[in-house]
């Protein structure tokens, strides 16, 4: 007889019932080839006694068995493993255990991921100089929770528990029409805008449908890698265009484009990523010629818009493209707070269609109630005042910042001030190891990249976006002293 006691462990503290616990090993025993079919399987009497419980809960797990039709009764003999049960070879633990080799992948498939970096954890409670993040504890998450309760508790609110628009709600898409047009001049209707969950999402679905295997697009020197990796993954190549203080190279593009067909240019104007520097406006414009003449399309990526602090912002590449060239992704969450996945894709309306349906085939719709609350923001001012109170703080927290790296890290880094966004792209000293430092600050209680996210095949800058927004004044003053003492 197999050791029952052992082989079938009961948690006596477990919401599910012992009968239950008994029949669920017993499969456990059957699925893994210990038990065979035909096998007997001890009576009530025996089994009680062995694993401690009552007979009648022994007779319940049996007739469980029987019920899902793992086992079966013969008068007269006892209970059986149902004898027409497929054969399992043996499930031998101690050979995996003695023999790591053995273990096999159950299937084929392929991972185009394995050199993907690891995502970091924001939300440990731990000093973090991150890449650039909005400070979640200025977000007004009172505010957007008594939009969310009070649409729920309105007769119509429980229809937005129900399938709704693949597009997103209409509300919220008429809402950032308004917006848009009165920060960023952008003149579109709702038709014409895709709810996605961040700009990720944007960038995803744009691609999937602008490329192909070996179809060429063109990125910056030194680009936002996870865009990078999504062209990748459509099977595209990446043409690398030279970024300088006034943005991405035109002239260069220009040239590439007389002997190379690109099917599109993926492009940060405004605070390019990771250096943060603006386009210029004559390089705005020649790029939209070029577009024109060529036939190529432009995928905007303005992911933070909102945040200019010298200046009045340049107007997006969408708000001067008169011939539909441009497909201009933003997102509320860089804005407001990175958990709560509310972004945007805009462009022609037969492309935003398109996106709509390639979307549904891995997520039919957003979250209904969540973007009726957004849009209630928008709509009541709030989302302006927030906007408002927090490029006043974080201009303070950048000041602040920016004088500590240049009176701190005067020998140590080079940076520029930032015009606008949410952090300082700084370039350390090449005897700086910034995967060592990175190492040497975690077990000082300081969370800090280590450069490789910002690296690339042609690009290798020894960089770091050190993110000043997220960090009160006390913490910014911290957290750089501390880093100074570690290097």
């Amino acid at each position: 007889m197999l050791p029952y006691k052992t082989l079938i462990r009961l948690n006596r503290a477990s919401n599910v019932s012992i009968y239950v616990q008994v029949c669920n090993g017993f499969i456990s025993l059957i699925t893994r080839g210990t038990l065979q079919p035909a096998d007997a399987l001890p009576s009530s009497r025996v089994l009680s006694g062995l694993i401690g419980v009552n007979r009648n809960t022994v007779k319940l797990a049996y007739e469980e068995l029987i019920s899902q039709g793992w086992a079966e009764s013969v008068e007269r003999k006892g209970i059986f493993v149902l004898s027409k049960l497929p054969t399992v070879s043996r499930y031998k633990t101690e050979d995996l255990v003695n023999d790591p080799g053995k273990q096999t992948t159950s299937f084929t498939w392929s991972n185009p991921f394995e050199s993907s970096p690891g995502s970091d954890n924001f939300q440990r409670s731990i000093l973090t100089i991150d890449d650039g993040f909005p400070d979640v504890r200025l977000t007004p998450v009172d505010l957007l929770m008594r939009e969310y309760r009070s649409l729920s508790r309105k007769f119509y609110g429980k229809n937005f528990l129900k399938y709704g628009y693949p597009k997103g709600a209409k509300s919220l898409r008429e809402a950032l029409c308004s917006h848009l047009a009165d920060t960023r001049g952008l003149t579109i209707s709702p038709e014409d805008i895709l709810i996605t969950k961040g700009s990720q999402m944007g960038i995803y679905l744009a691609t999937q449908l602008l490329l192909s295997s070996q179809d060429k697009i063109a990125v910056g020197w030194s680009n936002y890698r996870s865009a990078d990796e999504i062209f990748r993954y459509a099977g595209a190549q990446l043409v690398r265009i030279p970024v300088d203080e006034s943005g991405m190279n035109v002239d260069v593009l220009e040239d590439i484009l007389k002997r190379e067909t690109i099917r599109a240019v993926y492009i940060i104007p405004h605070h390019h990523f990771p250096t943060t520097v603006t386009m210029s406006i004559d390089r705005r414009m020649k790029l939209l010629k070029l577009a024109r003449a060529y036939h190529f399309a432009i995928i905007e990526d303005d992911y933070d818009f909102d945040f200019h602090y010298n200046n009045k912002p340049y107007i997006p590449l969408a708000s001067i493209d008169h011939n539909h060239n441009v497909i201009y992704i933003g997102s509320v969450t860089k804005t407001f707070a990175p958990a709560l996945r509310i972004g945007f894709l805009i462009a022609e309306q037969k492309f935003v269609d398109a996106c709509s349906s390639l979307r549904q085939l891995i997520d039919k719709q957003g979250d209904s109630l969540l973007e009726e609350a957004f849009s209630c923001l928008y709509d009541n001012g709030e989302m302006e005042r927030h906007f408002r109170k927090t490029i006043k703080v974080y201009q303070q927290r950048r000041d602040l910042f920016c004088e500590i790296l240049n009176t701190s890290f005067r020998n140590i880094l080079s940076f520029d001030i930032p015009e606008g966004g949410l952090a300082v792209w700084s370039l350390f000293n090449r005897d700086i190891d910034l995967k060592v430092l990175s190492q040497n600050a975690l077990k000082k209680g300081l969370q800090l990249g280590d450069g490789s996210f910002y690296d690339n095949e042609v690009c290798k800058p020894n960089g770091l976006r050190l993110g000043f927004a997220s960090l009160n004044e006390r913490e910014i003053t911290r957290s750089l002293e501390l880093l100074r003492k570690i290097i």
